[in-house]
């Protein structure tokens, strides 16, 4: 006998003909599953989440070694291997996740999901799964490569080095859901994308250190939601940064993720925008 499955107050999930999935990770998988194999279908957000965080750290090596980086405590490896992560964050997740988010409202996808018994932080959560996935494994590979060809060596404290890119994971992901939900169809969802892409790239240490920045300006540019998990990359690897200084930057990590996730809850839109 069929019955009615109620997920949440405002609505009611249609009969069931399949067994359902009874657990929240196995219902994230189901749906983390089906999303990768839409990624892989997009070409053009594929490339960009591949290849854009490797090809642009490259780039920076020869603009790190003319900079005067003397009395800051950093080197050309520990300059474009945090840049490099940054990237990562930016590309393969922030601008890739914005797109999905937007493509799959556009389609009705979110729509039709919601009415079975996956729950909403459930279906952004498993529709982000194959980004965040594809931006551990590109931290991975940019650290162990940077630490080899760039003579980076190993992180002074690994734990800062961690919690750092976890935050960004976590944190790009509740912005891409609210970019998304400014994005009137999957186009303008790329230069929905820009404004922070590019304000991170110049004020959060990517191309130029705070360190080597004035100190007003770097005061301002610290409370960006990059800076403080480049601060704590950085940080981490070269082994010099002061707890209390971990703890300043973890804080505004923490802020803008949850002033995220606030404006998530509060203008996500789960039908296409008109």
């Amino acid at each position: 006998m069929s019955t009615l499955t109620a997920t949440n107050p405002e609505r009611t999930a249609p009969e069931r003909t399949t067994p359902a999935l009874t657990t929240p990770a196995q219902r994230m998988r189901a749906l983390a599953r089906a999303e990768l194999t839409l990624l892989l279908r997009s070409k053009g957000t594929l490339f960009a989440a591949l290849f854009v965080p490797f090809v642009i750290p490259v780039t920076m090596k020869q603009t790190a070694t003319d900079m005067d980086l003397e009395g800051t405590g950093l080197d050309v490896g520990t300059v474009v291997l945090p840049a490099a992560l940054g990237f990562s964050l930016l590309f393969a997740v922030y601008s890739a996740l914005t797109a999905v988010y937007t493509a799959r409202r556009d389609e009705l996808v979110l729509k039709r999901l919601r009415t079975g018994e996956l729950r909403d932080p459930e279906i952004l959560a498993g529709a982000a799964l194959p980004s965040v996935s594809i931006g551990v494994v590109q931290s991975l590979v940019l650290a162990v490569g940077c630490a080899v060809l760039l003579d980076a060596g190993a992180p002074g404290a690994p734990h800062f080095v961690v919690l750092g890119i976890l935050m960004g994971l976590v944190m790009f992901t509740a912005l891409a859901a609210v970019t998304a939900s400014f994005s009137r169809s999957t186009e303008s969802a790329q230069v929905m994308s820009l404004p922070l892409i590019f304000v991170s790239m110049l004020g959060s240490g990517l191309f130029v250190p705070l360190e080597v920045m004035p100190d007003k300006l770097a005061s301002v540019c610290e409370l960006l939601p990059l800076s403080s998990v480049i601060e704590l990359i950085r940080g981490g690897w070269a082994g010099n940064l002061s707890a209390g200084d971990a703890f300043g930057a973890l804080g505004t990590a923490v802020a803008w993720t949850l002033l995220a996730v606030f404006a998530v809850r509060r203008w996500f839109r789960w039908e296409p925008r008109h």
